[in-house]
């Protein structure tokens, strides 16, 4: 059965994650995303006019994705402490599934090389840093977290704890859990943001690379 053309463009958009994060953004030709997905290079460029716009409908394809699978955190029923712990952890799963994710977000292509793909960066992160802020609010006004927490520098930092185990964990290579590390570090965050926080004990099984690896960070 022939494929639509929505079902070729997400055959190209996944293809193109796969190969951004088996070999980098720089060496994701178009050629070599017909190659992965088994088409005709100029079939490609039916469904798109340019490498930057495949990379744009990437990293859109995944800021969508990684919103739906966070509204249930957003949105639930359950006290907002144990939706913000949930949301949390979900993010962590998420970009465990995701590796292409931080080989896009970090690379000279989106911060250098193309204001298109800055744009939704900005305004993934615009989208997210608001709904983080809200659910801070709703957790002062409930008594769960401190009454001088500036909710929106909070959002931007926890949103900042985010993007750095996830480049940490590009740099080296996806070779430890992204999970585990996450839990480790939102225990110090939760401590810090809350009324009455929880004694927060050693840090256990948290990966730490070989010295010769890791180099003083």
């Amino acid at each position: 059965m022939r494929k639509t053309g929505e079902q070729r463009k997400l055959e190209i958009i996944e293809a193109t994650l796969e190969l951004a994060s088996s070999q980098g953004v720089a060496r994701v030709t178009t050629q070599a995303i017909a190659d992965r997905v088994g088409i005709a290079h100029a079939t490609v460029f039916r469904h798109f006019k340019s490498r930057d716009e495949i990379f744009a409908a990437a990293l859109q394809h995944i800021v969508q994705r990684m919103m739906a699978n966070l509204e249930p955190w957003f949105e639930g029923s359950e006290p907002v402490d144990q939706r913000l712990q949930g949301l949390v952890e979900a993010q962590f799963l998420f970009f465990s599934g995701n590796r292409g994710l931080p080989r896009l977000l970090f690379s000279d292509r989106l911060h250098l090389e193309s204001s298109e793909l800055k744009r939704v960066i900005q305004h993934a992160m615009s989208l997210f840093t608001s709904r983080i802020e809200e659910m801070l609010l709703e957790g002062v006004a409930a008594g769960f977290f401190r009454s001088d927490l500036a909710s929106k520098d909070t959002a931007r930092y926890l949103i900042a704890l985010f993007q750095g185990l996830m480049m940490r964990w590009s740099v080296f290579d996806f070779e430890y859990s992204i999970e585990k590390e996450g839990q480790q570090v939102w225990r110090f965050f939760d401590a810090a943001i809350r009324v009455n926080p929880p004694v927060v004990p050693p840090a256990s099984g948290c990966h730490i690379p070989p010295p010769d690896r890791h180099s003083g960070w």
